[in-house]
């Protein structure tokens, strides 16, 4: 029989709230028809505190709920989403968590990863649309309002999504910089 433990509960019910901010906002905040990808910023934020595993099942499920958005093929942002949230989740470990901007760096990164791969994975099941031209007008313009709106919300969504107060793999700056090396 399957159990739901705790982290499982965060993790749907923080799809949950994204994928509602995504249907229910989204529409309403749009400038020139740029949207924040608010499952991403969930997907990233959960790779980068929990590893690896939580960023590909997490961006897996991110990516299914954004398929059922859209009217192009059913799978691409599954796909692509699971390798972004595992690639993210390999950073939990070897990530500079000082603050938080590293982090949302790496949710900047992430999220042009993601538009990247998921033009090329609709231009490969054969949509028609210039690489370039959708990469300058929706997907440049995507990753900087996702990552604007990541700035905003990352520290507190950080915070309820981890289960301890805390990181474990928190490493402090080497003294030189003014910290102790951990």
């Amino acid at each position: 029989m399957l159990t739901l433990n705790n982290k499982v509960l965060t993790a749907i019910a923080a799809l949950l709230v994204a994928f509602l901010l995504q249907v229910a906002v989204g529409p309403y905040i749009a400038i020139m028809s740029v949207r924040p990808n608010f499952l991403l910023i969930v997907t990233i934020i959960m790779a980068l505190v929990n590893g690896p595993v939580e960023g590909v099942f997490v961006g897996f499920a991110a990516g299914i709920l954004l398929d059922l958005l859209g009217t192009g093929p059913f799978g691409p942002a599954a796909l692509v989403m699971c390798v972004v949230g595992y690639l993210a989740g390999v950073l939990h470990e070897r990530i500079f968590a000082q603050g938080w901007l590293l982090p949302v760096l790496v949710l900047a990164a992430s999220s042009l990863l993601n538009e990247i791969l998921y033009l090329i994975a609709q231009i490969s099941l054969g949509q028609r649309m210039s690489f370039f031209s959708a990469l300058l007008t929706k997907a440049i313009p995507t990753v900087l309002y996702t990552t604007l709106v990541a700035v905003i919300v990352f520290p507190v969504v950080s915070r309820l999504l981890r289960e301890k107060p805390t990181m474990a793999t928190v490493r402090h700056l080497p003294r030189s910089f003014g910290g102790k090396y951990e």
